[in-house]
């Protein structure tokens, strides 16, 4: 008897060759297997007339070859001419033998399925899959559309079809799949038992109203889908209240709330803190003084005072006698906390501490044994925080900034730093890339959420403003009118096919550009290859008003803060999602000036791109455009979750599946209160190995 647990190797046709092959794909088991789903349907159950052909579609048609040549362009190809009753059209081959041409001969039949493409003879199908059509030999259509998998290199389609169909084929007396969904909320929800969703969606049926049933599945709502979306996204809530629990049972430093460094604080600075500052600093200060990890997500837009809220939980923790440590996933944010904290903490007689990659030689190993005898009692850094040789006299307390750009591993790394026997440091996760609530219930259904929704006061909003590239030189025109009258201004310059080097040689050339055509201003320049001094230099020059026009590349985007930049031209927007956008916009605004962001795009913009450009231009509200970054993107982007392991869902989309988290949390409940025993098989089916990232 086989259960859902047995190895590939059962199977006929699966040596140790094509198991590891499989483990690639992360196939262990016969399980595995039946849940790795098709990511889109080829419909082979019919052939259509050669007229019917369409650019971009995938079409199957019979024809007879009515000639093959060679054909002589940039690169050697293949062509050959098929013709049925409605018309003709090419078959091209970049890749062939001389066999396969002999084999194409002028009066062969063929059945083919490809994509038709525009070509130098009008409509072509490039590497077509094909099939020979044998007079007097019967060659039937498939009765369910064709899957097409996830796979790597060296599993073709046909051989991961074949293994899935011989699975899906033994009986159920041989194979047991347990179905861990109670069957009364199963039938109470209206999905279909678990290996009927299963069959279905590896073999969907051809017949009457196939056409609805690809448009439900391609859009991923067809009921058999929605069922196992159901499910793994319940594996995911149980997983996260699962480590919700672990954590709670953990200990962490109690922390009193005694508040005279906190005071003094607030007397040296030239402002009061918002209502919404008070509020999230009180709910910090109650789970400080807790003997219970804090795990506490801080969410706040752009400029709304993140940093002090932090500044105030670290002043908790030194005043009970243990170290903070704040860690940042850039040097520019890393090194504007360390420039804050330190302005701040240092007049109190603290000491901060700073550690980064760039810190080598005599200056490292002096942090390091500050950091080791607690002399430091709050150190700032970026990933290099968590490295080998980092240890910490009494770490009790870990802020980390922009937290989904860490790696779990590197977040988990750190929370190790400050473990002690059984206890754990408090952690306080801040980002100013707002996460929509539904993203938050379902991804951080393990931590708390503050939520700082008040900016404070003086920050006047920004107008967004999109003009194409074509009008470029007005824009250059109002960038020296405004700064000739006392402004200060950012070019930024976005990124180029993913590379840094490519990115900063366009800031370089867009600097001497502006340079030349504004030669009475004063420009600097920035860019992430710069060393840490030259880049603290140029930003202290542009914030002492030493220079008018700062061009940058995105390296600007969190930390930033000049108040008398009221003008920013962003160069090809397109090529950035909302919330960075919307990060970058964040830069002007930031003091009494009226501010402006020019958006200078390329034209033609897709309708994607033009969708996206009018959000940021019809809005400030940093939630609602992280609502709809996540319609457009999807929830892996938003949160930059690709790497981390718990989010990256195989069948579930945040943004699609919004609706379910509700009753998902419902039965989350249902399955604790009354199933305990179904959590850990639900969790194992979904997750794997993965639950130990939920500790982050």
């Amino acid at each position: 008897m086989l259960s859902e647990h047995s190895p590939l190797t059962v199977l006929k046709g699966v040596g140790p060759g094509v198991a590891t092959r499989l483990a690639s794909l992360h196939l262990h088991t016969l399980q595995d297997l039946l849940f790795h789903l098709p990511l889109r349907y080829q419909d082979r159950t019919r052939i259509s007339p050669i007229a019917a052909s369409r650019i971009g579609s995938d079409i199957q048609i019979e024809g007879e070859v009515l000639a093959t040549e060679l054909a002589y362009g940039r690169r050697r190809s293949l062509l050959c001419r098929l013709k049925d009753a409605s018309g003709i059209i090419s078959l091209r081959f970049f890749h062939f033998s001389a066999a396969q041409k002999n084999a194409l001969s002028p009066g062969t039949r063929l059945r083919c399925y490809g994509e038709v493409r525009g070509g130098a003879t009008g409509l072509e199908l490039y590497h077509p899959e094909y099939q020979f059509l044998h007079a007097g030999q019967e060659h039937s259509l498939p009765q369910s559309l064709t899957p097409v998998y996830p796979s790597t290199e060296g599993m073709q389609q046909a051989r991961l079809r074949k293994l899935i169909l011989q699975t899906l084929d033994l009986p159920d007396t041989q194979l047991q799949v347990q179905d861990w969904i109670p069957e009364s909320l199963r039938e109470r929800l209206g999905f279909p038992p678990l290996m009927d969703a299963i069959r279905f969606l590896h073999r969907p049926p051809a017949g009457d109203g196939l056409t609805s049933t690809l448009q439900q599945l391609s859009l991923g709502q067809h009921p058999c889908q929605r069922r196992l979306a159901f499910e793994e996204l319940l594996s995911h809530r149980l997983c996260l209240r699962r480590l919700r629990a672990q954590a709670e049972a953990l200990h962490a430093p109690v922390m009193h709330y005694q508040g005279a460094l906190q005071q003094a604080l607030r007397a040296a600075l030239p402002f009061s803190l918002t209502g919404a500052q008070e509020r999230v600093c009180r709910e910090i200060q109650a789970d400080l003084g807790q003997g219970r990890p804090m795990l506490r997500l801080l969410q706040g837009d752009v400029g709304s005072g993140k940093t002090l809220v932090a500044a105030m939980a670290a002043l908790q923790a030194v005043e009970t006698g243990y170290q903070a440590a704040i860690m940042a996933p850039t040097e520019i944010l890393a090194e504007q906390h360390y420039l804050n904290f330190s302005r701040w903490l240092e007049p109190l007689g603290l000491k901060v501490g700073w550690l980064s990659g760039k810190v080598k030689g005599r200056k490292r190993a002096d942090q390091l044994q500050a950091i080791g005898d607690g002399t430091a009692q709050l150190v700032v850094g970026t990933h290099a925080l968590f490295q080998e040789d980092v240890a910490f006299a009494r770490l009790g307390l870990i802020i980390i900034d922009e937290q989904h750009r860490f790696g779990v591993h590197q977040r988990l790394a750190l929370r190790e730093k400050g473990a002690s026997g059984e206890h754990i440091p408090h952690q306080l996760v801040m980002t100013a890339t707002p996460i929509p609530r539904t993203l938050a219930m379902s991804a951080y259904a393990d931590l708390d959420c503050s939520i700082i929704d008040e900016l404070p006061p003086g920050r006047t909003p920004v107008s967004t403003l999109l003009i194409s590239n074509s009008r470029r030189a007005e824009v250059i025109e109002r960038i020296h009118r405004a700064c000739r009258q006392g402004s200060q201004a950012y070019w930024v310059c976005t990124l180029i096919e993913e590379s840094e080097a490519l990115q900063c040689q366009a800031a370089e050339v867009t600097a001497q550009t502006l340079a030349a055509q504004l030669p009475d201003l004063r420009i600097g320049l920035i860019h992430g290859r710069m060393k840490p001094t030259e880049k603290t230099a140029v930003m202290d020059a542009f914030k002492q008003g030493e220079l008018q026009l700062l061009v940058a590349t995105t390296v600007i985007e969190v930390g930033v803060d000049v108040p008398n930049a009221s003008l920013m031209v962003i160069e090809n927007p397109e090529r950035l999602g909302l919330a960075q956008l919307h990060q970058l916009r964040g830069r002007v605004g930031r003091g009494a000036l009226a501010s402006h962001c020019v958006m200078l795009y390329q034209s033609p913009l897709s309708q994607v791109s033009q969708e996206r450009l009018s959000i940021m231009r019809d809005s400030n509200d940093g939630f609602l455009i992280a609502e709809k970054d996540l319609a457009i993107r999807g929830p892996g982007q938003v949160l930059g979750t690709q790497q981390t392991g718990l989010m990256s869902f195989r069948i579930a989309d945040l943004s699609r599946d919004a609706g379910m988290l509700e009753p998902v949390r419902h039965a989350a409940e249902r399955i604790q209160r009354d199933y305990p025993d179904r959590i850990d098989p639900l969790i194992r089916r979904w997750l794997g190995e993965r639950e130990l990232y939920g500790n982050v």
